[in-house]
């Protein structure tokens, strides 16, 4: 696995380097070869926050934990990303080294903490997609207390778009093709 490091506002340690990689690392058991990960440090307002993102295959995997210690967020975001690979471990097996839940077999009264969620879509909602810019999608989006809007960009030939708050603050843009 291809690890990498990224510090945002921060600079790390050496020791919380090294545990971060030793951490991550053992991620390589659930993958085939070619795969990369990301460990993103940040901190903001005395919150300091671990991020991993593992590409495999064509797939993302993500997981984000913050705390008052670096440590803990590590602990945590792998903790995450362990729980979000074991709940999904049936739809995932094709795509994981082979393999990869045997060593998990021997500790399945801990697996049945993680029941499997079901893909249930509960609501269907048709609308008619207009064509309007990013200022006026935020506009529609606020004026109707959302957290998304789809939309069709004018400003970029009707490309349908997403226009989303983040969590952070500020808007986030989604372009398909």
């Amino acid at each position: 696995m291809k690890i990498t490091i990224v510090e945002r506002k921060i600079k790390i340690s050496e020791e919380l380097r090294d545990y971060a990689i030793k951490k991550v690392a053992k991620l390589d058991r659930y993958f085939q070869k070619d795969t990369s990960a990301t460990i993103t440090f940040s901190e903001l307002k005395g919150r300091q926050t671990a991020e991993v993102t593992v590409w495999h295959n064509g797939m993302v995997f993500r997981a984000e934990e913050t705390t008052t210690d670096m440590f803990a967020s590590v602990d945590g975001m792998i903790s995450s990303i362990e729980r979000q690979i074991r709940r999904n471990k049936t739809r995932l097996e094709k795509k994981l080294r082979q393999g990869a839940f045997d060593k998990m077999a021997a500790n399945e009264a801990s697996l049945a903490d993680f029941v499997e969620d079901k893909y249930e879509v509960v609501r269907r909602k048709k609308f008619d997609v207009h064509s309007m810019t990013v200022e006026e999608a935020i506009l529609q989006m606020n004026l109707l207390d959302h957290q998304f809007f789809f939309f069709r960009n004018a400003e970029e030939d009707d490309m349908p778009a997403v226009i989303y708050k983040r969590a952070a603050g500020g808007y986030g843009l989604i372009e398909g093709n």
